[in-house]
């Protein structure tokens, strides 16, 4: 749904979804992160009432600046795009530790969805994450969800794909800048 306002003369249209993106943003500015790409702005509300271990690190890593410049490192068609590791190999992490896996039941991987990436043990999750691209039930209940795109997910789209079974991307987008809303003037 489409609004048409009159602003000094001009006629400005915006969607329904980037006023609500705005009202969220607005509502709870200390639970929302910009992420800046290429292409544009990702908008994602933040979930501390179910992961707040996993919000409380990512917004520490935002506001410390560790994810301007990190690359989407592996990036597969149809499923997800993953990031948050300094080395772009995949085996990097924020040098802060493993956080202990905060599992919901009632929330599910669906598009937009943003969860923690970890090594094989459940508790091993750190920096990395990665945003779905579609639905994926069979991540229900084995990794932590800790945001959800609310605005942008046309940017998300637009990252660039990887190749192989892996996923691994040769000269990788990058998260150009992250921040936290109620940090920006």
């Amino acid at each position: 749904m489409q609004r048409r306002t009159l602003i000094a003369g001009l006629v400005a249209t915006t969607t329904l979804g980037s006023i609500m993106t705005e009202a969220a943003a607005a509502a709870d500015p200390e639970n929302t992160l910009y992420m800046d790409l290429k292409d544009g702005r990702v908008v994602i509300q933040l979930l501390p009432e179910i992961a707040p271990k996993h919000v409380e690190r990512v917004k520490l890593l935002a506001r410390k600046g560790f994810y301007d410049g990190i690359v989407f490192h592996r990036v597969i068609e149809g499923f997800m795009a993953q990031g948050g590791d300094p080395t772009g190999t995949g085996t990097g992490g924020s040098g802060l530790g493993n956080l202990k896996a905060e599992f919901n039941a009632t929330r599910h991987f669906l598009r937009g969805t943003v969860g923690a990436a970890r090594a094989a043990s459940p508790d091993s999750a750190d920096s990395q994450f990665y945003i779905m691209f579609a639905p994926a039930p069979h991540l229900d209940g084995q990794y932590t969800i800790w945001g959800q795109v609310i605005s942008g997910m046309e940017f998300v789209d637009k990252i660039k794909r990887g190749s192989g079974g892996s996923g691994m991307v040769s000269n990788p987008d990058k998260i150009i800048r992250a921040q936290i809303a109620a940090d920006v003037k």
